[in-house]
């Protein structure tokens, strides 16, 4: 058996199939690829399958076909008042002329760059056309949305980019003027603070005054029936004794001496009379006094 043969043979066969899967590649859904020979394009692979190539003269570059993103470094802009303002954005993109892509930026690297530098001119631009307090508050869509579409335009024809949107991701004063911009707001915080708090005072004082006029008035009327009230006892009481003086004088004005004389004899008590003193009218018919 010539094994020399053989060895010749086999070494054919592995360097045949080696060709071949040289020549056979797959493109799946995900991924787009253009051809290319000693650096030059040839041809553009768009639709998933299987495809054959010419082993060691043509070159397989592969390109994603799937939205990508891209996440700058923060950058510092002026508005249209002079305001620094630090903004970081994000961008989202997708490949969709893989021949133009390869003659421009090559990979995604390059593309992610070429990419920021067109998004951040426009955003300068577009942030110099307001003042600060108008970015921060509601201008930041309308910012965003013309950076989008003036920058579309320039990298489909540029880098065969389709240029989805541009978003703010954080939005920052520097470092440099954080304290003083904080210092200020702590400031105009407590100005309204004490505003509200001299208001509620005020408010406070209207409020103590207003129940002390209603106390008032309201123990004046208080004050206004007991003396009603007395009065009408006091009459009701001076009707009743006239009523019983009337029904039997003697009686009534025996009482009020009973009741003189309980009030002025008290014990040990010792008075000297005339012998025709009202006071001893009683007595005098009880006896001589002893």
């Amino acid at each position: 058996m010539n094994w020399k043969l053989i060895n010749a043979l086999a070494s054919a066969g592995f360097l045949a199939v080696a060709v071949a899967m040289q020549a056979v590649y797959v493109i799946d859904e995900r991924e787009q690829a253009i051809i290319t020979m000693f650096g030059q394009p040839l041809r553009t692979v768009r639709e998933p399958g299987l495809y054959l190539k010419l082993p060691l003269i043509h070159t397989l570059q592969r390109f994603d076909k799937r939205v990508l993103s891209s996440d700058a470094q923060a950058i510092e802009y002026l508005t249209l008042d002079k305001k620094r303002v630090v903004v970081d954005h994000i961008s989202r993109w997708r490949i969709v002329d893989p021949l133009e892509f390869y003659r421009t930026a090559r990979t995604e690297a390059g593309a992610f760059v070429r990419l920021d530098d067109i998004i951040t001119g426009r955003l300068r631009e577009e942030i110099a056309k307001y003042p600060f307090i108008d970015f921060v508050r509601e201008k930041r869509e309308a910012i965003v949305a013309a950076v989008t579409k003036d920058a579309q335009g320039l990298t489909i024809e540029q880098f065969g980019i389709e240029l989805i949107d541009v978003r703010i991701k954080r939005l920052d004063l520097p470092r440099e003027v954080q304290q003083s911009v904080f210092a200020r707001m702590q400031a105009e915080r407590q100005r309204i603070a004490k505003k509200y708090r001299a208001e509620g005072e005020e408010r406070a004082r209207e409020v103590r005054a207003g129940a002390s006029k209603e106390a008032q008035i309201i123990v004046a009327k208080a004050y206004e029936q007991t003396q009603a009230l007395m009065g009408g006892g006091d009459a009701q009481a001076t009707a009743i004794y006239a009523e019983a003086y009337e029904k039997n004088p003697e009686l009534y004005s025996f009482l009020r001496r009973l009741e003189t004389y309980e009030r002025s004899l008290a014990k040990d008590t010792t008075i000297v009379l005339d012998a025709g003193s009202e006071l001893l009218k009683y007595f005098e018919r009880l006896g001589p006094i002893k």
